[in-house]
């Protein structure tokens, strides 16, 4: 999971959004704004809707590879989530920095679960709605989800690139940092899944793979823009946080620091 790149939505797009929410917010009480909200976003957020075309598109050049998830990094990114879910906020429907791009499975895993720092006692505090109970707003608080469009994962979490290739919380345990870390990692099964796993211990043979032969070819001379092609490649290649990892960690790991030393532009990538 990383920080998405904030790429604008034209002013069109955004505007057509503004119309849309102001059509829920309109609504007479809150039940029925969270019921319209659903209603109305299935409706307008298909092909050929050319708001929603252009919302799909931005948050497509906004993800990490070949429109890699969001969340996982790892699968097709083919539904537009909602950050503060549409079940709980209808008033962030069609709020564009309230969108982006993920997979069916992260999706499925976020869903409606949601938690929020309470406002005055900043109690962590579950305000996902099950089916069956009363519709009642939530209570009001900070987000406890880290969100990519606005938070570095980074800065709360890290991966274990010596074993495991599992996140782990970077705070103390009981802070709002480590809570707020443990929680994404939970609610969006990053670890759970030994698919993921998997996809990242590839993905670092894969870097070190291409590192490896970038340095090969430098050493031997070849043109700039030959150089610049291959550091494209891995600067547009799926799971992104396994490079940022490998370069933050690249001095505990000896093979790391001495393809690092050998090339230290790509530091910067």
């Amino acid at each position: 999971m990383i920080r998405l790149p904030n790429i604008p939505l034209p002013q069109a797009a955004n505007t057509q959004l503004a119309d849309y929410q102001r059509e829920i917010d309109s609504l007479p009480d809150y039940e029925t704004r969270v019921v319209q909200a659903k209603v109305r976003f299935n409706s307008l957020n298909k092909k050929g809707n050319a708001t929603f075309d252009m919302v799909r598109a931005t948050l497509s050049a906004m993800c990490v590879g070949a429109q890699r998830c969001a969340y996982c990094e790892d699968s097709l990114a083919g539904e537009v989530d909602h950050i503060w879910p549409k079940t709980l906020y209808p008033n962030l429907v069609f709020a564009w920095m309230n969108y982006l791009y993920a997979c069916g499975a992260c999706n499925r895993s976020k869903s409606s679960n949601f938690a929020v720092f309470a406002h005055g006692t900043g109690t962590h505090t579950d305000v996902g709605r099950r089916r069956g109970v009363p519709v009642v707003q939530p209570v009001a608080g900070t987000m406890v989800l880290l969100d990519p469009r606005v938070d570095d994962p980074m800065d709360f979490m890290k991966l274990d690139l010596l074993g495991t290739f599992l996140f782990k919380a970077t705070a103390e345990p009981g802070t709002v940092a480590y809570q707020r870390a443990q929680y994404t990692i939970d609610v969006l099964h990053l670890n759970r899944r030994e698919a993921l796993q998997s996809a990242r211990r590839s993905a670092f043979g894969d870097f070190h793979a291409h590192l490896k032969g970038y340095v090969q070819e430098r050493v031997h001379g070849h043109a700039p823009e030959h150089l610049q092609h291959l550091a494209q490649a891995i600067q547009t290649r799926q799971h992104a946080t396994v490079w940022r990892e490998m370069k933050r960690q690249h001095l505990l790991i000896p093979e790391l620091k001495r393809l690092f030393e050998a090339a230290p532009e790509a530091l910067g990538w």
